[in-house]
């Protein structure tokens, strides 16, 4: 199993326009071969900063992801949200279990 785990950053201002972007990613995200969880979260103590959660079957379907059609479209939208300070970590687990 594979997490991926990390923080992003957005100008606070720039929140209500990220959010239908956001809403159409995960959704896709979630519908992806071998996507067990995949998840956003605004921060409620600091505006602007996203908690990114992720869980993967496995490597192959995370590389996967990033192929998919709804990741390269975020990708290109979310540049023009200003987004700073990304720390996205990804780990690995041989038995499955969290780490």
């Amino acid at each position: 199993m594979i997490l991926v785990v990390g923080t992003f950053r957005l100008p606070p201002e720039n929140l209500a326009r990220a959010l239908p972007m956001a809403e159409r990613v995960v959704t896709a995200t979630r519908a992806e071969d071998g996507c067990i969880a995949y998840s956003y979260a605004q921060d409620l103590f600091d505006p602007g900063l996203i908690h990114v959660s992720e869980k993967w079957r496995d490597r192959e379907a995370l590389a996967a992801h990033f192929k998919a059609p709804h990741m390269q479209a975020w990708i290109a939208e979310r540049a023009e949200l200003d987004l700073f300070d990304r720390a996205i970590r990804i780990y690995e687990s041989d038995d499955g279990q969290a780490v």
